[in-house]
């Protein structure tokens, strides 16, 4: 990222306020700038989703956008397990995401279509929707 530029995550999943593993709890601690949307389609791997972007059955997936520290984009890659090379969980992405009629240029940490493989679609695209019992699938 050049020097001076804000950074920003776009978070969907257990980082998500109330998430297992809310964003909040984190430092350097995050500024929450609100919510957004992606297309793409998400998935219940374990304990946590992961998010492929795309398709044509592409849905909303919804999450949360927040301006972050370079510290706490380092914590992040290494929280969702970022390594070089294509057998990484997630791979980084950078994607605008609209946020009350404003752009961001947001990081989305996208996973590797090898390890959602057979895994379940959550056809709403909305985590905390899921994991917190109202989880209609489709």
């Amino acid at each position: 990222m050049p020097e001076g530029l804000q950074r920003y995550v776009f978070v969907y999943g257990t980082l998500r306020r109330s998430g297992r593993n809310d964003i909040n709890r984190l430092e350097p601690t995050p500024q929450f700038i609100g919510m957004g949307a992606v297309r793409g389609r998400l998935y219940h791997i374990d304990w946590y989703p992961g998010l492929t972007l795309g398709s044509d059955e592409a849905v909303d997936v919804v999450g949360e956008v927040y301006a972050i520290e370079p510290a706490l984009e380092a914590l992040l890659d290494g929280y969702e397990g970022i390594e070089s090379g294509p057998d990484s969980e997630y791979f980084k992405r950078d994607l605008e995401i609209d946020v009350d009629g404003r752009a961001y240029p947001c990081l989305v940490y996208e996973a590797n279509p090898a390890f959602v493989r057979g895994k379940t679609l959550i056809g709403h695209g909305d985590w905390i929707l899921f994991s917190s019992g109202a989880n209609s699938i489709s």
